[in-house]
């Protein structure tokens, strides 16, 4: 159980160069705070490389997928959900949207999206990985860190509690 409050980290941090998230993102998963190292993926209209990734042992990690904002389908569902749980994954952030909102909120997963539509994506494989993507102010760049509560997303180059 993770106790920080992203507040506190800013705080406490004043000398290094954290990012903040703006605001826009709603809290879904069954963990309202999540940390870890930032794995990116960068798609559009399509969740192949959200179902590719969290397939991969997500231990420590959190899945930035940059999905252009899109409002006209969801890119992450229950099932690729339970995946990431089975898989270890500490949170998921999705620039885009969501589905089977209710399920996700019973899981053992951060989860964060601009909101929720019932809509499927495509799945034709395209998309690129590990690339620095960024929305909302914000770059984030693989390998860095990313830790999320109910206030918002705070980004760092360095690990804040010691992972």
């Amino acid at each position: 159980m993770m106790t920080f409050k992203t507040a506190d980290l800013l705080d406490d941090n004043e000398d290094k160069p954290l990012q903040v998230v703006q605001p826009g993102f709603n809290n879904y998963g069954g963990r309202s705070k999540f940390a870890g190292e930032i794995v990116t993926i960068k798609i559009y209209e399509d969740n192949s490389l959200v179902r590719e990734l969290v397939a991969e042992d997500g231990k420590g990690k959190v899945l930035v997928v940059d999905g252009g904002g899109s409002t006209r389908c969801a890119l992450l569902g229950d099932m690729l959900a339970e995946k990431a749980v089975k898989n270890g994954w500490n949170g998921i952030v999705v620039y885009g949207l969501i589905r089977d909102s209710v399920d996700i909120g019973q899981m053992d997963i951060g989860v964060k999206a601009l909101g929720t539509l019932p809509l499927k994506s495509v799945k034709r494989g395209v998309g690129l990985r590990n690339e620095v993507v960024r929305f909302h102010d914000v770059a984030f760049t693989p390998g860095e860190y990313l830790y999320s509560d109910e206030d918002g997303m705070i980004v760092s180059p360095v690990p804040l509690l010691g992972e």
